[in-house]
């Protein structure tokens, strides 16, 4: 599932941003209880092996009504049996054996543990069967089986339904073992009315017409999977296809859309032909579709159902009328990370979320190796620095947790998608894959997904996968980093050169925003791989180890300490060091650049060396940079100008510095697309025209004002992938007009990207008078129940306690707005951003009042943020005033 979008990954620093038929599956395995090793929230006595279900929705009303059969064993003599169940209706309930007359059963459910027991005659250990008759509810958030509305390209008012079951939802239509542990196989019948596409995990079989105006379709038999990757889509959808190997793979979409999925379908047939070769176990499904939904959620923006992935169209559809160039990457981005999941989650599956990163650190990691093997020119191997930098931004604080952590609540579950997860799962495999090497890496994956496959792990299966295909000592350093919080510190002591060859002197501290002082005195330890080298010559590696390391690097000059970015800790250099490197600048590669600048940056922020280092850093990119290293050198001047939110006088500086720097940048590449320019430079534009124009750049204003106002004589004016970017630059400096002029435009708009996107740009402006009109507007029935939280999240960019002042005084409404994954990090992320020392009290008090110790770590994560940036701003500003005031 991907979580995040890439743009918040990057906002690490108080400083500044940088910015068929089916393969068969093995012999049937006898059923086994898990192992007691293995958490899980029901009895033991009972373990499922597959699910029949027939279901009728009623999406008009917001209801369906199922059947579902499901063949289990009885571990012992029992009673009862305890499945998940949530919002369900149980009207009939049977125990029956292979042949035998249905039993009667009682269903107790408790709404609380969200569970259903299931009591009947006292039953001897062996085979049964379950059948439950009832009814269930349709969601208008992404939580079971939902609902979105939108309208077709003729303006028509349409509604299609998807289910969303990770990680907890599945029991919101099945009554079911709704944990991954339990394995089972499933067959899927829906009866939906005649003329729409139902589609799910596996192909159809069957389509039979009914009585009512209906269809009765019948799916294939799923492979062994856990509940959560189970799928069901229906509505008036177009299905666009092509085949890799024996494999079909398709992209389905609302009806009249097909020519915009042909990118992600594109691009879907090529990953997966590579994924089949990496792996080296082919795609075992027949097919594999990719699922456009209008609409967002809170909590997610694809998912990673098996043959069935579900994307919402903003990340999926590309619309000539607005797909950016930057949106057109992430589409590849997020299809790549997701049909890694088939392999890493769904053909081998974590045996409980504790480890929910085998299945999220590595998509993430697969996500970034096969843009850059398929996009070399798109330079995304830096993506992973600001990947990096966001989950270090959370681990820098007591308030972090392990990679692999503990799980025990449903709440704990969905809080376990973060950037720690993901960001840092992906960066701690990038530096294991440096230390095993690249062919001794895939061997040993290849050997975990053959041994384990339908099957599920602990993630010390695949660290004893790694070191048997070739890696000694990997799991040691795989430990430090998956099991313990925190962030090393490499201190670079000294560096002295000796017949061509530089000896380096290291020390392991520990990097910490809020505790700096204590991890000084006592800090963890880790074995820490460290690459170096001296600018120009070659990289070498070497563990640090027991606290303290020393390295020999060849040639002699300026040092390099984690050189190509691939380690997870931060380096701090001597004073010499540093202006060393920085009068190098120049010398280093874009992805060096990038990491150091940010590097340099959050030492500075956390005071372990003068602010001045950093902006030394971002003052020696030279203007010949790569795009990438330009576009994080103007996202570090736009978080130095949001710094003097009420100096006028340092922000005209700090924006004729800006436009002085990249202005001639942006006239070089002009303010209009090129067709068939490089993408990377399509995004620089983009980059520097959103950056320039916050700052009032006269310029970027004209072109601006000139094409909004263009609007009025010819609707499609800004039409193109600059769209979004021009109407951001309107949307943050608009007066009553022009907020009116956006909002008739997100009223009347079609397209679901384009009214998504108009409708949060109406939350962007800096006046306060008109985020009130936004907040209001949000908790009205005009946006959609899926589009309003995004307009309070779009307020709390400028105004977080204004947004949360609202939030709190709506509560019971905007809950209900809100994905059921979500609610206890959304207050959280509205005030996150805050530097008033009142945010700190109403959060703990919404804490107090409304969350449980399982469910407050979000709000802790944004309190001590709020006190660290608080405690610091003095400091900070003070240090880039002097910076300032020292340019002529």
């Amino acid at each position: 599932m991907k979580l995040r979008v890439l743009a918040a990954l990057l906002a690490a620093s108080s400083l500044a941003t940088f910015s068929g038929m089916a393969q068969a599956a093995p012999a049937k395995a006898k059923m086994a209880a898990p192992a007691s090793a293995v958490t899980t929230q029901l009895p033991r006595n009972a373990v499922p092996s597959h699910y029949r279900i027939n279901f009728t929705p009623d999406a008009a009303n917001l209801a369906f009504t199922a059947n579902t059969s499901i063949d289990i064993r009885l571990v012992t003599a029992s009673n009862s049996v305890t499945v998940h169940a949530a919002d369900l209706a149980f009207k009939k309930t049977t125990i029956r054996k292979a042949k035998g007359k249905p039993i009667a059963a009682t269903v107790k459910v408790d709404a609380k543990t969200q569970t259903a027991t299931v009591s009947f005659p006292k039953m001897p250990a062996g085979s049964y069967t379950l059948d439950f008759a009832y009814s269930g509810k349709i969601a208008q958030q992404a939580n079971g089986m939902f609902a979105l509305d939108y309208k077709n390209p003729e303006g028509k008012d349409k509604r299609a339904l998807f289910t969303q079951f990770e990680a907890p939802d599945a029991r919101r239509f099945i009554p079911s073992w709704d944990e991954p542990n339990y394995k089972a196989t499933f067959d899927v019948t829906a009866n939906v009315p005649a003329g729409q596409m139902a589609v799910s995990n596996m192909p159809i079989t069957s389509s039979k017409a009914a009585a009512g105006g209906k269809s009765t379709v019948t799916f294939q038999r799923s492979p062994k999977m856990s509940t959560y990757l189970l799928f069901f889509g229906m509505g008036e959808f177009d299905r666009i296809t092509t085949k890799v190997g024996p494999t079909e793979v398709g992209v389905i979409m609302g009806k009249g859309n097909a020519a915009q999925g042909q990118y992600a379908l594109d691009a879907s047939a090529k990953i997966l032909a590579y994924f089949n070769d990496y792996f080296g176990t082919p795609y075992p499904l027949p097919k594999l579709d990719n699922i456009a939904g209008p609409g967002q959620s809170q909590f997610f923006g694809a998912m990673e159902n098996w043959g069935a992935i579900f994307t919402f169209e903003r990340i999926l559809l590309v619309d000539p009328k607005i797909t950016s160039a930057r949106a057109q990457q992430r589409i590849f981005q997020t299809d790549a990370h997701e049909i890694a999941h088939q392999w890493f989650g769904n053909l081998v599956t974590m045996q409980w979320w504790d480890d929910l990163w085998l299945n999220e650190g590595f998509a993430s990691w697969m996500e970034s190796k096969t843009t850059a093997h398929f996009n070399p020119d798109w330079q995304a191997e830096i993506d992973r620095v600001g990947g990096r930098e966001g989950a270090m931004a959370l681990d820098a604080y007591a308030t972090t947790h392990p990679v692999i952590q503990k799980i025990s609540t449903v709440e704990q579950t969905s809080q376990a998608f973060d950037t720690i997860t993901y960001q840092k799962g992906e960066a701690v495999i990038t530096m294991l894959e440096g230390f095993a090497g690249e062919t001794v890496w895939r061997d040993g994956i290849r050997a975990y997904m053959k041994k384990h496959a339908y099957g599920n792990t602990r993630t010390d299966d695949l660290w004893n996968a790694v070191e048997t295909a070739g890696a000694p000592g990997l799991t040691k350093i795989a430990h430090d980093f998956t099991k313990k919080p925190g962030i090393p510190l490499i201190k670079v002591t000294g560096a002295e050169c000796k017949a061509d060859v530089t000896h380096v002197s290291l020390i392991q501290s520990e990097f910490s925003r809020d505790r700096k002082e204590e991890t000084a005195a006592n800090p963890q330890s880790w074995n820490v791989p460290v690459i170096a080298q001296i600018l120009g010559g070659k990289p070498v590696s070497a563990i640090v180890s027991g606290g303290a390391g020393r390295m020999e690097v060849p040639g002699c000059g300026t040092i390099l300490v984690n050189a190509g970015q691939s380690g997870y800790y931060r380096t701090l250099y001597t004073p010499d060091m540093d202006k060393a490197l920085a009068q190098n600048f120049a010398k280093l590669d874009p992805i060096d650049q990038v990491g150091v600048m940010a590097n340099s940056n959050s030492l500075g922020s956390a005071d372990y060396q003068p602010v001045s280092v950093g902006l030394d850093y971002l003052d020696a990119v030279p203007a010949n940079a790569s795009q990438r290293v330009i576009e994080s050198a103007a996202g570090g001047f736009s978080g130095l100008y949001d710094r003097f939110k009420t100096d006028a006088p340092r922000k005209a500086k700090v924006a004729a510095i800006a436009s002085e720097r990249f202005g001639s940048k942006l006239a070089q590449l002009g303010m209009k697309p090129i067709p068939g320019e490089p993408l990377i430079d399509a995004n620089l534009r983009s980059s520097l025209i959103g950056t320039l124009g916050a700052m009032g750049d006269p310029a970027v204003l004209a072109e601006a004002n000139r094409l909004f106002a263009a609007l009025d004589k010819d609707p499609s004016a800004l039409d193109g992938p600059l769209r979004t970017t021009w109407l951001s630059i309107i949307a943050y400096n608009a007066d009553q007009a022009t907020w009116d002029k956006i909002r008739n435009l997100a009223k009347t708009a079609i397209s679901q990207p384009v009214k998504s996107t108009l409708y949060g740009l109406l939350g962007r402006s800096k006046d306060a008078g008109l985020a009130d009109q936004a907040l209001k507007l949000a908790l009205t029935e005009e946006p959609g129940p899926t589009l309003s939280p995004n307009i309070i999240g779009a307020v709390s960019g400028e105004h977080p306690d204004k947004a949360v002042d609202f939030a709190l005084a709506n509560l019971p409404r905007v809950e209900q707005l809100i994905d059921l994954a979500s609610r206890s990090e959304f207050i959280a992320n509205l005030g996150n951003g805050s530097e008033e020392p009142s945010m700190i009290k109403k959060l703990d008090d919404y804490a107090k009042t409304h969350l449980n110790a399982d469910s407050r770590k979000p709000v802790d994560q944004a309190i001590v943020a709020i006190k660290t940036r608080i405690a610091n701003e003095g400091r900070i500003k003070a240090g880039v005033t002097s910076w300032l005031d020292a340019r002529k």
